[in-house]
């Protein structure tokens, strides 16, 4: 959530801001109405409020004074109902207000590319070469089928579509990523481990940014609950409502979760293999850090990111993402695309943000600095990485021509010494 203070103090820098990241433009004028008639009904209130407490003295002298104090009671009784009507009105502006504010999107950093598409992100390094096959590369969704390792036939017999079904080794090879993942980030990159629940409230949802926006895109039980989109959700809520100490930052998280999403919005849109799943696993990155040294945080989480494909030998770039290619609660975001020799394409694996204050705001996650002030922290995440797309990746990368998949080395002790997948696997 952006500071009202801010917004009502920059107009023309915020208007231009949210310009830039494309989209319909956003009036701001409804804001600066509902904040006079904020300041209307405050003013209002503590006049009336100054009022009582004159007319307390007041009474109580004229009582003293064996005067009749019936004309300033009965003044009083007015001013005493005329505050009682106040009251919901001043709530329901405030509410009016948080609810407009809620619905805008974060200010992007000063250093992120302005554009309105994925065309205009800015590639800014990549790891690895290109694999040279000398056959035509098959698309994952074929190799996985072919081996005998995943089956949409029966997941769509199951659940419908968007959703696969794992066999044997390739059930294995999902769940020896997941742990390799959890394993690099905990014992190398200082992560500490959380299993979270996997069903959240709406109040959860809307501290980082799902709600009230983006409820299309989510799966809601019929009692309220959500089913996470990612773990980001529930990761950046844990310290929702409290106050860190400034020396405990910065936090790091990781989980492990399922993801669940309708993909309300992308209908025909990458339909066949595990590209765009209703339920997918991902390992997730979240950090919690003083505004000082969040965009630091935000090299060190990517560059985190980035040392899972290392190690498994998979070729990508990173990128930075344009104003108008950012998510909604992102000051700045980076990219990492793996290579897919299938679909000669590459494909987002994992996106690495910045959230700065935004979804603190949200959530009232602070802390208290050295000099005892209450500051909002920045949170920052990023999926270390999804592992249906590094299925994906292996799949697509690590094909042979007789349609074996090699597995990468530092998954073998994962795979109990496999080295590669065959039709008889």
């Amino acid at each position: 959530m952006l500071d009202l203070k801010f917004v009502l103090a920059n107009l023309s820098h915020v208007k231009d801001a949210l310009a830039a990241r494309g989209g319909d433009p956003v009036d701001l004028a409804p804001l600066e109405t509902l904040n006079r008639r904020r300041k209307e009904l405050q003013q209002e209130f503590d006049r009336l409020r100054n009022q009582q407490n004159g007319a307390s003295a007041d009474i109580a002298r004229l009582k003293k004074a064996g005067q009749p104090a019936t004309k300033v009671i009965a003044q009083m009784q007015e001013v005493a109902e005329r505050i009682k009507q106040l009251q919901p009105a001043m709530a329901e502006s405030e509410t009016s207000i948080s609810d407009f504010l809620l619905q805008l999107p974060n200010l992007p950093h000063a250093t992120v590319p302005i554009g309105r598409d994925s065309n205009a992100n800015s590639i800014i390094r990549t790891w690895g070469e290109v694999p040279r096959l000398d056959f035509k590369p098959a698309e994952h969704w074929t190799i996985g089928e072919e081996l005998g390792i995943l089956d949409f036939d029966r997941a769509a017999k199951l659940a419908g579509a968007r959703f696969a079904v794992y066999r044997g080794a390739g059930a294995r090879l999902e769940r020896a990523l997941i742990n390799f993942m959890l394993d690099l980030h905990t014992a190398e990159n200082g992560y500490m481990e959380v299993l979270p629940p996997f069903l959240v409230n709406a109040k959860t949802m809307t501290g980082t940014g799902q709600l009230p926006k983006f409820e299309a895109d989510l799966f809601k039980t019929t009692d309220g609950y959500y089913l996470i989109p990612t773990a980001e959700v529930p990761l950046t809520n844990l310290y929702a409502g409290e106050v860190l100490a400034e020396a405990d930052l910065p936090k790091r998280v990781t989980a492990y979760t399922p993801c669940f999403r309708s993909e309300a919005g992308s209908y025909g849109k990458d339909v066949k293999g595990l590209l765009r799943q209703h339920q997918f696993n991902k390992v997730e990155l979240v950090a919690f850090a003083h505004p000082d040294h969040s965009y630091e945080e935000l090299e060190r989480l990517t560059a985190n990111a980035e040392e899972v494909l290392k190690r498994l030998g998979l070729h990508y770039r990173v990128v930075t993402l344009c104003t108008g290619d950012m998510g909604f609660a992102a000051a700045k975001t980076y990219d990492i695309e793996v290579w897919l020799p299938g679909q000669n394409a590459y494909r987002e694996i994992s996106s690495c943000s910045n959230c700065e204050e935004f979804q603190a705001r949200r959530a009232n996650i602070r802390f208290k600095g050295g000099d005892g002030k209450l500051r909002y922290l920045h949170t920052l995440n990023g999926s270390g990485v999804a592992v249906g797309r590094t299925v994906i990746a292996i799949f697509e990368q690590c094909q042979k021509a007789d349609g074996s998949v090699l597995i990468p080395e530092a998954l073998r002790p994962y795979m109990g010494g496999m080295e590669r997948i065959n039709r008889e696997s």
